[in-house]
């Protein structure tokens, strides 16, 4: 009987690539494993042919004698006895073709399918427990002018922690955990048998391979318990609101031996009076009167680092912005500083006596003010 086309069973051409012929493998075996709903007959037909066309040695010998191969003889006979090729004859004694499959590629495509949780897996191979910590993210209150210098700060972290008093083993000091007497320390039970048999957590013990028959009684045979401690954490100049930074290994503790989790700050940054910011500009609006926009001044302006000096320029509008560079707030990436953005507000009074309001109406009359500036209104 002739070997079935093993390219064609993976649905790849001859001159495919091992790793084209694996993803087209990992590909067929999910569609057709058992614990999936496919077919126990096609899934066998995808590993033999994986078998082969994934071991270069045994990829040659199938490519030289192609449907004869592994010990299939010719009508009328010839071609390669039983067993050609082969060291000690044929898997299963030459008669015929062994559909085992590695149980390491399996492990890796149904791992997460069917391991149920920590420990599980496909035939039987038990994976670490070992976890990594989890992330913490708490927030830290600045002023404006802490958020712009950077501070060293404390922040009070709640963290799970192994128990002071069993040092995380759960038991009572003098006592140790056992053996799991259900998965006998394995810390999974099989459902199944051979090839696919399939591993799930043990219920009795989590799947840590041991049980706690005396309980620790500041943590209540858990092993953790929660504690608060405080976290010294820099706080770098030029941060802004909402801002998150990452203190590495910093949050929870990690399990089994796993690393610990990162520590996030947000950073909270406090109205200012008359600053804001634009990343690493600050902005102030500067009041002025009618006659300073009108005539120019020299005015003082505070900045982040004290008061300036800055020149309004005869006939500045409401709205004008002046930059005054390397005045603003330090850059988180790079190097220097900001600008500071100073917009120009013109004050109007809202009351006037009767003298200011005549000599704005001599002053308004003898520029023509009214017509002038609604000229543009006039139909030409």
């Amino acid at each position: 009987m002739a070997t079935k086309d093993y390219y064609e069973t993976l649905g790849v051409p001859k001159s495919a690539t091992a790793d084209e012929i694996k993803k087209a493998y990992r590909r067929l075996a999910r569609k057709h494993h058992p614990d999936a709903g496919g077919s126990e007959e096609r899934f066998k037909e995808v590993g033999a042919a994986y078998e082969v066309l994934s071991d270069p040695a045994k990829r040659r010998e199938y490519d030289q004698y192609g449907a004869y191969f592994g010990g299939n003889v010719p009508p009328g006979g010839g071609g390669p006895g039983p067993g050609a090729g082969w060291p000690g004859g044929m898997p299963g004694g030459g008669q015929g073709y062994s559909s085992t499959v590695d149980l390491g590629d399996l492990g890796d495509i149904f791992g997460s399918m069917f391991s149920g949780g920590a420990g599980g897996g496909i035939g039987g191979q038990r994976r670490s427990t070992a976890q990594r910590g989890r992330d913490l993210t708490y927030e830290v209150s600045l002023t404006f002018e802490e958020a712009l210098s950077g501070l060293s700060t404390k922040v009070d972290v709640q963290r799970t922690e192994d128990c002071p008093t069993c040092h995380g083993t759960g038991a009572a000091p003098g006592t140790s955990p056992v053996t799991c007497p259900v998965c006998k320390g394995t810390g999974h039970t099989a459902q199944g048998q051979g090839l696919f048999s399939v591993s799930r957590t043990c219920p009795r013990c989590g799947g840590a391979g041991t049980i706690v028959e005396n309980p620790c009684t500041t943590c209540r045979g858990k092993g953790k318990v929660v504690k608060v401690k405080p976290v010294t954490v820099q706080i770098p100049a030029g941060v802004t609101d909402g801002g998150k930074i990452r203190f590495k290994g910093k949050g929870e503790p990690g399990v089994g031996g796993g690393p610990s989790g990162d520590l996030y700050v947000v950073t909270r940054i406090k109205p200012h009076p008359y600053f804001t910011r634009d990343g690493a500009d600050v902005i102030i609006e500067l009041p002025v009167s009618i006659a300073e926009a009108a005539l120019g001044a020299q005015l003082e302006v505070p900045t982040p680092d004290g008061r300036v000096k800055l020149k309004v320029a005869p006939g500045t509008q409401d709205g004008k912005v002046y930059k005054l560079p390397g005045k603003g707030a330090p850059r988180l990436k790079g190097s220097g500083k900001g600008d500071l953005r100073v917009r120009v507000r013109v004050v109007v009074p809202s009351e006037l006596n009767a003298e200011q309001k005549e000599l704005l109406k001599r002053f308004a009359s003898s520029r023509g003010e009214a017509d002038h500036l609604r000229s543009h209104f006039s139909n030409d």
